[in-house]
């Protein structure tokens, strides 16, 4: 499937000595798997489709969650992507996200690594990050994107971009066997509900960016130490891919040890709980008035993933993807609970600001969190 539209947000070359983000761009494009066939007529359908669902959402989405910040997006925008625009757009993001960890590691390796063997470095790099999100541009069915906004030359809206990935959505619908327009509805309210949050929330996306500068500087803060505990955690996936083995967060998430970074980690993965979770809560709030077929959907959707090869399985052990989809599961949980004891208007807490958000511990607890909140 050929390019649909396209962010036409440029980065600068942030960091270039550590990642070159143009050769990972380049290098997920050329890896990307070749999405499903269709004619220029049949891929216009498909993006108007996307487009419509995407719109009929967002009344639904207000419906459930009760945000009033549904009924005005007009600062983001939704981009209908193939898998190679969904992967230079994360290269974007990636840039702001990890620029100021690189800056201070760049300024402690100042003087000690000739520029040729930084730009060596810095493609190499590159080409890693490209292959991984070549395999991930397969997976993804959409995406908001709230940094792209803080690029270097963006043209991306103030608060961001929701990214619907079309060759993955019609791949899926398609192996389903389920209604097309049922399905992307079906997405799309996941979707847009993480448009919404942080529409209810501006403060997030800086809170988040703050929490993940915190984590990628704890790992990137010592690079001998992180490349010695690199090496262990490969030593360890083979145990961990073998067949019945249970997930882990990843071999990358391993690596962390000491109680700060352990500290990053827990108020980052609480804070991915709850945004994935509540989302999951709205997609599955439908009824058949909504979404006709969604019972159908749910259950194929479900059972989807058993048949995954090894390859596939070690790969996702390595990048912890079965514990994003553990994420999904406790999350939607602990906003179930406290939706069951103080409505929606209660859970809506969360948003009013950073003290209110749940810690790890609570997502897992929800009395402790609605004891905390008085609720």
């Amino acid at each position: 499937m050929g390019a649909m539209e396209s962010s036409a947000s440029q980065t600068s070359a942030q960091s270039p000595a550590l990642v070159n983000w143009e050769i990972a761009a380049a290098t997920a494009a050329r890896l990307a798997p070749a999405g499903p066939t269709l004619g220029s007529a049949e891929i216009g359908a498909a993006v108007d489709n996307l487009r419509l669902m995407a719109d009929i959402s967002v009344p639904h989405v207000h419906d459930i969650t009760g945000l009033e910040a549904a009924r005005d997006l007009r600062d983001s925008s939704v981009l209908v992507v193939d898998r190679a625009s969904w992967a230079k757009a994360n290269t974007q993001s990636f840039a702001v996200m990890l620029q100021p960890a690189m800056e201070k590691m760049l300024e402690g390796r100042r003087g000690t690594v000739s520029p040729g063997a930084a730009n060596v470095g810095g493609a190499i790099t590159g080409g890693q990050l490209g292959a991984i999100l070549a395999f991930l541009s397969s997976k993804v069915l959409g995406q908001y994107d709230p940094f792209s906004a803080l690029a270097g030359n963006s043209t991306a809206p103030a608060a961001g971009r929701l990214l619907l990935v079309a060759p993955n959505i019609i791949t899926v619908e398609r192996d389903l066997n389920v209604e097309p327009a049922d399905f992307r509805l079906w997405v799309c309210l996941h979707e847009q509900t993480h448009r919404v949050q942080f529409a209810a929330a501006p403060w997030l996306r800086h809170h988040m960016l703050a929490e993940i500068e915190n984590l990628s500087g704890q790992l990137l803060g010592n690079v001998d130490s992180l490349m010695e505990r690199a090496a262990a955690a490969a030593r360890s996936l083979r145990d961990r891919s073998a067949p019945g083995a249970a997930p882990g967060r990843g071999a990358i998430l391993d690596l962390l040890q000491n109680p700060e970074e352990k500290a990053a980690l827990s108020r980052l993965t609480a804070l991915m709980s709850l945004l994935e979770g509540h989302a999951n809560v709205v997609m599955d709030a439908v009824d058949a008035s909504i979404v006709p077929s969604v019972k159908t959907i749910r259950q194929r959707f479900n059972a989807r993933g058993k048949d995954r090869g090894v390859i596939e399985k070690f790969i996702r052990s390595l990048l912890g993807l079965d514990a994003k989809m553990r994420q999904y599961s406790d999350g939607a949980k602990f906003v179930r609970e406290v939706v069951a004891v103080a409505g929606m208007e209660g859970f809506n807490r969360v948003w009013e600001s950073a003290g209110q958000l749940p810690t790890e511990t609570e997502i897992h607890d929800s009395k402790l969190w609605l004891e905390r909140m008085g609720l």
